[in-house]
C-alpha cells in the first residue's frame, strides 16, 4: 500500500485519528466482567457514522489537545470505559499514536476494518510481503530419533506474564468498574474480597506471591537455565509511566538474581514493558519517541547473563541471539514488531526493524555450524499479523532441521501451536509451546513451567522431552495467609495425556483424539486454565479451540475447515484427518 502523499501527512488528523487515539490502549484492559463497558459497544455502524461526523467536523482541526478533547468525548459517550479512565488513557497515549499516525501509511477508511474485523472494512495493514531465503537448498529431512536411555536431561524453567502489581491490596474488592481489580482504589462493586496470595478476577498478582514462587523454585528443584517472556507490570495500562515500568523491570530482575543466582536467565520483551502498552516504535523513530529508553535499561539490567554482542542488538530493536552451549543457540525475538497492537506498526509493517531477514540469516549460520537453535518470544506466531506470521511460518519450514524448539507466553493460558509442511499442510514439522502465566488475570491460579529437554552431548537433538506446569491453588492458599503457600505439580504432559514423546506428530496424534474423545479434550480445557475453569468448552468453543492448536499462521483456517461446529469431524471433506 502506498504511504500517505507529503500533503496529506501535514493534514491534521481525521476521524480515524480519535478512535486510533483509543482502541489501542483500550484493547489492552480486556474485556472481563464488568458489563457496561468495553468494545463490543462499538457496532460496524456506529464506527462508519463516527468516521464521517468527525472527518467532516473535524478535518481543518490541528490542535493536539482538541484532538484529545474528541478522543475522550467518543470513549464516554459509547462507554468503551470508566469515564476516568477515559481522561488518563487518552492523555497518556495522545502523543505516541498521533505521530504515528502522521506518519503512518493506514487510511482512516481503513480503520474500520482493522478494529471491528473484515466484516466491516478492508484494511491493508497486513498485505503481503515476503522476506528472501537464502538459496543454499533445505538439507533432507531427517526423522526424529529419541536420545538413548540415560542420556543428560536438560531442564528449563519458563516464566511467562508475571505482571506484578504494586497496588496490589489483601481485602480489596474483587470485582471494580475499573479494568484492574484487587487495589487500594478499587471502586466497590462486590463484597468478595480479594485474598492475601492472589484472586480469581480481573487482579494481577502481589510482589509476596512472586517471590513465593521463585523461593520455591530456588528451593525445591535445579535448573539448567530460565526462559523469561515478558509481561513484568500489571495491567494498570491508563495510568503507568515510564518510570514505574523501569522500577517494576529492575524489582523483578533484582528478584529473580536473588534467588536463582548463577542459573543462567535468557528474557524477552513482553508487550506490557513499555509505557504507553503496546509502544515499539521501529529503530527509525529516534529521540524521546524511541523505545531506546527501554531496551538500554534492559540491556544494563540484564547485563550479567547476556554477552556484548546480544546487548548490542538488544539496545536497538530489543533481540539478540546468544550461543547458550557447544551446538545449542538461542534467539530471542521481540514480538512487538509483529502485534496488531502495535500502533507504530502503522508507520512500516513490512518486516519491522528488519528481525525476521536478521533471524533467517542467524538460522543459516547456525545450520552452516551444525547448531541446533530455540526461539523464544513473548507473542505466539499465530497471533501475530498475517504476513508477519506466514513469513515467519516458512522460515521454520525452511529451518525445521535447525529450529529444536519454540517458546511463547503472552495468552496467560496452557496451550500450543503446531507447524505443519507448507506443501500439503500433512506433516507436523514443529510446536510453538505457549506457557501458562504466573498471574491470576483473568480468573486463573498463578503457575509456571518446566521443560525436560535432550541435554548437553555430542549430536543433542535438544528437543522437548516432556514439560511439567506447577500452580499455586488460591482457594487453598489464601485459606493460610501466615503460611508458607503450597505449589504444586499440576501435570505433566506425557503422563496426562498418554504421549510416547513430544514431536510435533504426538501433539498432531493428541489434537485428533482431542477431536473424538471429549473427556480427554476436557481435561486439556481444564489444564488449559490452570486447573480453574468457570464452565465447559462444547460446541463452537471446542472447534475454535482445535483450530487454534492446528493454526501456526494468522488467519489461516486451511487446517480447520474439517471440523464443524460441534467440534466433531465434518462429513466428506480430506484434510489431516
Amino acid at each position: 500500500m502506498r504511504p500517505r502523499s507529503a500533503a496529506q501527512r501535514t493534514m491534521s488528523p481525521s476521524g480515524g485519528l480519535f478512535l486510533l487515539l483509543i482502541v489501542w490502549p483500550l484493547s489492552a484492559l480486556g474485556e472481563g466482567p464488568r458489563g457496561g463497558y468495553g468494545w463490543s459497544n462499538v457496532t460496524c455502524t456506529t464506527c462508519k457514522v463516527l468516521l464521517i461526523v468527525l472527518d467532516a467536523s473535524l478535518q481543518v482541526e490541528s490542535n493536539m489537545e482538541r484532538v484529545a478533547e474528541v478522543a475522550v468525548t467518543v470513549c464516554r459517550t459509547l462507554h468503551l470505559e470508566e469515564p476516568g479512565i477515559c481522561d488518563q488513557v487518552v492523555q497518556l497515549f495522545k502523543r505516541d499514536v498521533i505521530t504515528a499516525w502522521v506518519m503512518s501509511v493506514l487510511r482512516p477508511s481503513e480503520f474500520c476494518g482493522l478494529l471491528l474485523g473484515t466484516d466491516c472494512g478492508h484494511w491493508d495493514i497486513g498485505s503481503e510481503w515476503n522476506i528472501t531465503l537464502p538459496p543454499k537448498p533445505k538439507p533432507p529431512i531427517q526423522p526424529p530419533v529419541p536420545p538413548r536411555p540415560g542420556s543428560p536431561v536438560s531442564r528449563v524453567l519458563f516464566i511467562t506474564d508475571i505482571h506484578w502489581d504494586h497496588g496490589y491490596a489483601p481485602g480489596a474488592p474483587t470485582t471494580c468498574k475499573e479494568p484492574l481489580c484487587c487495589r487500594n482504589h478499587s471502586s466497590s462493586g462486590g463484597r468478595n474480597p480479594s485474598g492475601y496470595w492472589g484472586a480469581y478476577s480481573n487482579c494481577d498478582l502481589p510482589l509476596h506471591t512472586i517471590e513465593s514462587l521463585l523461593q520455591h523454585v530456588a528451593t525445591n528443584a535445579s535448573f539448567d537455565r530460565v526462559y523469561w517472556t515478558g509481561d513484568i507490570p500489571a495491567h494498570n495500562v491508563w495510568e503507568q509511566t515510564r518510570a514505574q515500568q523501569l522500577d517494576a523491570l529492575r524489582s523483578i530482575t533484582g528478584l529473580i538474581r536473588k534467588y536463582l543466582g548463577p542459573v543462567p536467565v535468557y528474557p524477552a520483551v513482553g508487550n506490557h514493558e513499555s509505557a504507553p502498552v503496546n509502544s515499539f516504535p521501529p529503530p527509525s523513530i529516534y529521540g524521546n519517541l524511541s523505545s531506546s529508553w527501554l531496551y538500554n535499561a534492559m540491556a544494563q539490567e540484564w547485563e550479567g547473563w547476556l554477552p556484548a554482542s546480544a546487548l548490542d542488538t538488544l539496545r536497538i530493536a530489543g533481540f539478540y541471539t546468544t550461543k547458550i552451549a557447544p551446538d545449542l543457540r538461542l534467539v530471542s525475538l521481540n514480538m512487538n514488531f509483529c502485534a496488531v497492537e502495535n500502533f507504530w506498526l502503522m508507520i512500516n509493517y513490512t518486516d519491522p526493524a528488519g528481525q525476521l531477514q536478521w533471524l533467517v540469516g542467524v538460522l543459516q549460520e547456525a545450520e552452516d555450524n551444525y547448531e541446533k537453535v530455540h526461539i523464544i518470544g513473548h507473542i505466539p506466531p499465530g497471533l501475530c499479523l498475517k504476513s508477519w506470521s506466514w513469513n515467519y511460518y516458512r522460515i521454520v519450514n525452511r529451518y525445521e532441521s535447525t529450529i529444536a524448539a519454540q517458546f511463547f507466553g503472552h495468552t496467560h493460558l496452557d496451550e500450543f501451536e503446531i507447524f505443519y509442511d507448507e506443501e500439503t499442510l500433512s506433516r507436523p514439522l514443529s510446536v510453538a509451546f505457549i506457557s501458562p502465566s504466573v498471574t491470576t488475570f483473568i480468573n486463573l491460579n498463578p503457575g509456571f513451567r518446566v521443560y525436560q529437554v535432550d541435554g548437553e552431548y555430542p549430536h543433542s537433538s535438544h528437543v522437548v522431552l516432556d514439560h511439567e506446569t506447577y500452580i499455586l491453588n488460591l482457594t487453598e492458599a489464601n485459606k493460610k495467609p501466615n503460611e508458607v503457600p503450597q505449589w504444586s505439580l499440576l501435570y505433566s504432559a506425557l503422563s496426562t495425556y498418554r504421549m510416547k514423546s513430544a514431536y510435533p506428530s504426538d501433539w498432531e496424534d493428541l489434537v485428533q483424539r482431542f477431536i473424538h474423545d471429549d473427556q480427554l479434550f476436557q481435561t486439556f480445557w481444564f489444564l488449559h486454565h490452570k486447573g480453574h475453569v468457570s464452565e465447559v468448552c462444547q460446541e463452537f468453543c471446542k472447534t475454535d479451540v482445535i483450530c487454534g492448536l492446528r493454526t501456526g499462521r494468522s488467519g489461516d483456517l486451511q487446517l480447520c475447515k474439517d471440523l464443524d461446529g460441534r467440534g466433531k469431524l465434518a462429513h466428506k471433506k480430506k484434510s489431516l484427518c
